[in-house]
């Protein structure tokens, strides 16, 4: 998909701000030693079967930006925000339906395929899915399925945030705490030695779409809804910086699992 959007409000003041205001956090998720381990096959399926609920998660954030941002009732009446209508649907599209392999899949598929590649273990993620469809709360099913603990308190953070926070805070978990982390983060991990064909593929998609469209559409979107209010940008903060302790807890479980897994070498 072509870049229709060139946004230059890189400088814009507030956005600057807020960088400066979370990029201590940001430092430790991009800094956090579990890339490191990150060395064999192993490995991979170990944080797939974890970090698959991120992915997961990252879907409800984006839907219910959607949610809050357009109307997805009938009758339908428009939204306050027309750029941000625009900018949430581009988003979903690729998320939710992008092209690969000559036909349509969301992200969180073609990870779940790059999981069943690499032989990881699907079970938790499959248990939990299948107790929401059955209309089970997501607190519940994550204790139903099992859910591997980092995983389980990543959830809960995101889950308590998409309960509770306004759409300008949504935006700037969505912006600063996905989209903007997600690149270089990304790029951490496609430097290891990974011959994991999709979910390379995956991580790949991910660092091209979201670097060079969807950050930029993030950010437009953050501040169209956070306006002028310093209070909002208050507010931005310590979302941001609340998201970021959390995927920064989430490394910290996966880095314990990969040490505690790996075989004691012989002296």
């Amino acid at each position: 998909m072509s870049n229709r959007y060139s946004w230059d409000g890189g400088a814009h003041p507030s956005i600057v701000r807020l960088t400066a205001q979370t990029a201590a956090a940001r430092d430790a998720v991009l800094e956090h030693p579990m890339y490191a381990h990150l060395v064999t096959v192993d490995d991979v399926t170990t944080f797939m079967t974890s970090h698959v609920f991120a992915v997961w998660d990252f879907m409800s954030l984006l839907k219910t930006l959607q949610r809050s941002l357009t109307c997805v009732d009938v009758p339908w009446v428009p939204t306050v925000h027309r750029s941000c209508r625009r900018l949430i649907n581009e988003i979903v599209l690729v998320e939710e339906s992008d092209e690969y392999g000559g036909s349509y899949i969301s992200h969180f598929e073609l990870y779940l395929e790059g999981m069943e590649q690499a032989g990881a273990d699907t079970g938790p993620i499959r248990r939990f899915l299948a107790e929401l469809a059955a209309g089970t709360p997501v607190p519940a099913a994550i204790v139903r399925a099992a859910v591997p603990a980092p995983a389980a308190m990543f959830v809960r953070s995101t889950w308590a945030l998409l309960t509770s926070a306004p759409p300008h805070a949504l935006a700037a978990a969505f912006a600063f705490g996905r989209e903007d982390l997600i690149p270089e983060m990304f790029s951490l991990v496609l430097d290891g030695d990974v011959q994991l064909a999709t979910f390379r593929d995956y991580l790949s998609r991910h660092v091209t779409v979201d670097g060079e469209q969807h950050t930029p559409m993030a950010m437009e979107m953050l501040v169209a809804l956070a306006g002028d209010d310093p209070r909002n940008w208050q507010e931005c903060a310590a979302v941001v910086n609340g998201c970021l302790r959390a995927r920064a807890s989430l490394w910290d479980g996966i880095a314990a699992s990969l040490v505690r897994d790996r075989p004691v070498q012989p002296v």
